[in-house]
């Protein structure tokens, strides 16, 4: 299956949160070796949880690429994931609005750019049971 040149704008955008999640576990292998946590086995946790849902958004950006809807129902699902940390970010006691816009920027193109894909790849499976 041919990939529209939004998938692959929306694939860019899913691997450049996969490759934070990436940074995020190199930072937390850091912390850990250097003595900055409460609890080792909570970081421990947390650095496998991470570690997982970095390769899965890896994953996810690789078969968007490749036109897979799996990684596009993944992507959004992980663009969704994304919002709701950034409603986080901007609400509560600790309320920090420039983090919250800065991780819902791309969660939003993300977002946008995928649901375009998928409507793409519909048209285009459309077009050709038609043929």
């Amino acid at each position: 299956m041919h990939t529209s040149t939004v998938g692959r704008a929306a694939a860019v955008i899913v691997g450049l949160e996969g490759v934070g999640l990436v940074a995020l576990v190199v930072w937390q292998v850091l912390a850990m070796t250097s003595g900055d946590t409460g609890s080792l086995d909570s970081a421990l946790a947390l650095l496998v949880l991470t570690a997982v849902g970095a390769a899965a958004v890896l994953a996810f950006a690789v078969a968007v690429w490749r036109g897979r809807s799996w990684g596009r129902s993944g992507g959004i699902v992980t663009q969704l994931l994304i919002l709701a940390v950034a409603l986080g970010a901007v609400t509560g006691a600790y309320a920090h609005p420039a983090t919250g816009a800065l991780l819902a920027a791309p969660a939003v193109a993300g977002l946008v750019l995928l649901v375009l894909a998928v409507r793409a790849a519909g048209r285009e499976g459309r077009d050709q049971a038609s043929v």
